[in-house]
């Protein structure tokens, strides 16, 4: 749940809310009939979306590892799923606490970055494809800021220059 929502929760005990608090409060829930639309749609569209961006990522870069590739199919499920579940609760820290904190830890390890790279790409035309664009604007952000968080990881091989 947002953040700022949930604070307000906290404080029921001690006072009624505030006129701006009331406004939140509005905001959030009547935004969230277009939130579980958006959840839904990538929910019901996951594995149409993945299929084809997997069979254009393995068409663009025949050269890579078959676990290289994978590995970055992975996550990008998890971004996507996580982004859909961030973007549900309309909180823009779910994602950075729950997926980017441990994945950028670990994706220095593995050279993945072009790979990475052209997936986001294939990723993003496919949902603009699949979405509309008032749900690309409501789960849109939240997968910018992962895919920015992977393609800024230090590989070993930059950390070590």
């Amino acid at each position: 749940m947002h953040p700022q929502i949930e604070t307000i929760f906290d404080e029921a005990e001690h006072r009624y809310l505030k006129p701006e608090e009331l406004g939140l409060i509005n905001q959030y829930v009547s935004s969230l009939p277009e939130r579980l639309d958006t959840y839904r749609a990538v929910r019901d569209r996951e594995l149409e979306i993945m299929q084809q961006v997997a069979d254009q990522l393995e068409a663009a870069l025949p050269q890579e590892s078959v676990e290289n590739l994978e590995r970055s199919l992975k996550n990008a499920l998890l971004l996507l799923r996580y982004s859909a579940m961030g973007m549900l609760l309309n909180d823009e820290a779910f994602v950075q606490e729950r997926l980017v904190s441990w994945l950028t830890k670990t994706l220095g390890v593995h050279n993945t970055r072009a790979i990475d790279a052209a997936l986001f790409r294939l990723l993003n035309q496919r949902l603009t494809q699949t979405l509309t664009a008032k749900q690309i604007n409501l789960v849109g952000p939240h997968i910018a800021k992962v895919q920015t968080a992977i393609l800024q990881v230090p590989t070993l091989a930059t950390v070590g220059s």
